[in-house]
């Protein structure tokens, strides 16, 4: 798939990899939740998991709350930099349907690609 829009927070992402045909989607969940409060082995788990989902994807939208991306943007940056290269962008947003993370990546990424001159597939 050519692009991936992915928006997360502290428990689960959703994954959209999508071309100018299909959609696929996915949920990506830690193993188990800790009991109380936030457990970074888990957050890094979960970054891993949306890592690993991404890796073939050439070009990502990343959204979320503002302080989970920032998060995410620093594991990948630290752990994961030849992702780091394929993220367009993080952009803070509140939580979204599946219809929602499309639309906002459909609009993002025709902006994103005309600005770099590639033509927007049919």
């Amino acid at each position: 798939m050519f692009h991936a829009v992915v928006h997360l927070d502290h428990h689960h992402a959703q994954v959209l990899h999508f071309d100018a045909h299909q959609v696929h989607a996915a949920r990506i969940e830690p193993h188990h939740r800790p009991a109380h409060g936030r457990d970074e082995r888990e957050e890094h788990a979960l970054f891993a998991a949306i890592c690993q989902a991404l890796q073939d994807t050439p070009e990502v939208l990343v959204t979320g709350s503002h302080p989970v991306i920032g998060e995410f943007r620093h594991y990948v940056e630290a752990h994961r930099p030849q992702l780091a290269t394929r993220i367009a962008d993080y952009r803070p947003a509140a939580p979204l349907s599946q219809g929602q993370m499309l639309a906002l990546a459909r609009q993002f990424f025709t902006a994103f690609d005309r600005m770099a001159g590639v033509p927007t597939p049919s």
